[in-house]
């Protein structure tokens, strides 16, 4: 999909606020609500903007322990059931397949140590797995919400 630079600006702004009326990123940019409306009515019929969402302080929610684990598969696993089995755990808040040794990286959110323990034995039993390894993270030092559109 072709975005111009009005696309873009309209993305970047929703993007910081999605609950931002048209009428605030139409005056924000220089256009009319109904022009956005319309311009986001492409972009979400394009597939650019695929939905709208609220972000989550997974501390306020009680999620204290974050850390990230690469999964080793035995032999060849195909994607698909690696998403089956992590998709039953809601402490797996992010999974992708990876170039590298690892088969796939998982961010995983537990209320302490303790729990993210207990979902790591988990998805290592899983009959796929052959080993994890993960790290803990201590800051988050940058989360965006999205990547912005390429230039």
């Amino acid at each position: 999909m072709q975005l111009d630079h009005l696309d873009t600006e309209i993305i970047a702004l929703l993007v910081e606020d999605a609950r931002r009326s048209y009428a605030e990123v139409g005056a924000r940019i220089g256009l009319s609500a109904s022009a956005v409306k319309r311009r986001v009515d492409r972009l979400r019929a394009g597939g650019a903007i695929t939905g709208f969402t609220v972000r989550l302080d997974p501390s306020a929610l009680g999620w204290t322990v974050e850390g990230y684990v690469e999964l080793y598969c035995r032999n060849s696993t195909a994607p698909a059931v690696i998403r089956r089995a992590v998709d039953r755990f809601p402490e797996v808040v992010d999974a992708s397949t990876v170039s590298g040794d690892a088969d796939a990286v998982l961010r995983i959110v537990a209320t302490d140590m303790r729990h993210f323990e207990q979902v790591l034995e988990q998805i290592g039993a899983q009959p796929f797995v052959a080993r994890t390894k993960s790290v803990l993270v201590l800051s988050p030092l940058l989360r965006r919400a999205s990547a912005p559109p390429p230039h």
